[in-house]
């Protein structure tokens, strides 16, 4: 079965602190997103104002569930006050073959 990637860009509020915007992506990774069913590794990358969370999941369906989470999660809230979401685009893909 193909791995899944759940791909988000998004902008951060503006005065929003790298340092601690990373932090709080950190403790969200270590504390709850590494502990999902089917987690594989979360990647940030950035271009200019752009960032991009690359996470990759062992199945389509193990990405469906985080990308639609139930309940609250203080770690979550922490992360997404960075965020500017009215900038945020999201998109599930299937990896259907990887060199």
């Amino acid at each position: 079965m193909p791995n899944a990637v759940y791909f988000v860009s998004y902008k951060l509020k503006k005065g929003a602190s790298v340092p601690d915007f990373l932090l709080a992506s950190e403790n969200l990774n270590n504390e709850y997103m590494s502990k999902q069913k089917g987690y594989i590794s979360w990647k940030q990358l950035l271009e200019d104002e752009m960032w991009v969370d690359l996470l990759t999941f062992e199945t389509m369906g193990d990405a469906k569930k985080i990308s639609n989470p139930s309940g609250k999660n203080a770690l979550a809230e922490k992360f997404y006050s960075f965020i500017n979401l009215n900038s945020c685009k999201s998109h599930l893909f299937s990896v259907e073959r990887s060199y």
